[in-house]
């Protein structure tokens, strides 16, 4: 039995942002870790109560670069209608779509299975890797009317415009296009086939143009890597052409250096593994140094503690990803989100946050 605090969040997940309805297939899964299995119990336990009919599946710990177990790839390939994956990292690479990737009906290929279903409405889903029981109970039982009507107003906003440009009083000076790019939003709403995001929800997120980022970036709150870091001094990013072109700092900047490099090697040795082809491992080399998201973090009870799922949300931060977007298009083996704190955003020169402040 979980505890109160837990069902009690639980149980908006499933009424609130799933709206779990009787007899449907709820598929969990998720890490032997404390804090996932007790989420992923209270999860269980909410979505019997709606009636639902939910399976509790328990894999290793995945990093970025490990593949998700065969049977976890199966049962998601089932198609349940709800899917979760509540994981201590990262649910895992598919091997079987790494090596013949899925296409979908909207012409863009897909190397998950995940994502590919998502992408073709056959399930609805959250992702909550790096999760704790803390985030889970403060940050989850949220207004999302409020949220909602939040994510809608700068989505409107920013549908049309042609180029992002965030600044800091540190020093951050970057700009992109998102010409023709969907705008995403994280609201909370995930009731129907084909929506889903993280759990706590908050951002509202857009893919650049593939190689339209240019500037410097000034990492003041966090990074998540292997795990996620909680910068004790900025990290400097220059980009150049849509692509990280040098990093500089202290420790963490060394370890995105090594990861960033890891990320750009590891796909040769999946092409002589016959899991990518050249062509496929040449593309995801060289997008281990692409900007792949540009986030706005919406949730006014979000707090920066270190722990990416949650510091990305915060109300007056944006957060840059560093490898795979969301369009497809850019593909890679990693996606290391660096979050910015008090930024200043203008949407074709239009300034929409000041200082961290929302100004629309």
């Amino acid at each position: 039995m979980s505890s109160k605090k837990l069902f009690e969040a639980a149980k908006i997940v499933s009424k609130k942002v799933l709206k779990v309805k009787k007899d449907e297939r709820a598929l969990i899964i998720t890490n032997p870790k404390k804090d996932c299995l007790e989420i992923s119990q209270a999860l269980y336990e909410a979505f019997e109560n709606a009636g639902a009919h939910p399976t509790l599946m328990i894999q290793p710990v995945k990093s970025s670069f490990d593949y998700m177990n065969f049977e976890v790839r199966e049962a998601i390939a089932s198609t349940p209608q709800v899917v979760c994956s509540i994981s201590h990292e990262r649910l895992g690479k598919d091997p079987i779509c790494l090596k013949e990737p899925l296409l979908a009906s909207d012409g863009k290929k897909y190397d998950n299975i995940f994502n590919f279903l998502l992408a073709e409405k056959k399930i609805r889903a959250v992702w909550s890797p790096g999760i704790t029981k803390r985030i889970f109970i403060e940050a989850v039982p949220i207004n999302y009317d409020k949220l909602k009507h939040k994510c809608n107003a700068i989505k409107d906003f920013i549908n049309g415009a042609s180029i992002i440009k965030v600044q800091t009083l540190k020093g951050t000076d970057f700009s992109f296009s998102i010409e023709g790019r969907k705008v995403r939003v994280d609201d909370g709403d995930f009731s129907e086939p084909g929506k889903g995001g993280n759990l706590p929800a908050g951002e509202i997120f857009i893919s650049p143009v593939v190689g339209s980022s240019k500037g410097v970036l000034i990492i003041d709150g966090s990074i998540s890597m292997e795990k996620t870091f909680l910068l004790k001094s900025p990290v400097k990013i220059e980009v150049e052409n849509g692509y990280v072109k040098k990093v500089s700092g202290n420790s963490e900047a060394e370890i995105l250096k090594r990861l960033i490099k890891k990320a750009s090697t590891q796909p040769f040795k999946l092409f002589e593994k016959g899991v990518l082809t050249k062509e496929k491992a040449l593309e995801y080399s060289k997008n281990a140094k692409h900007i792949g998201e540009f986030g706005l973090g919406l949730n006014d009870k979000a707090k920066i503690v270190g722990n990416v799922l949650e510091d990305e949300k915060v109300l007056g931060t944006i957060h840059i990803a560093i490898g795979s977007n969301y369009d497809e298009d850019a593909q890679a083996l990693i996606h290391y989100d660096c979050v910015i704190k008090k930024p200043s955003v203008f949407i074709d020169e239009e300034l929409i946050m000041k200082n961290g402040e929302l100004i629309i």
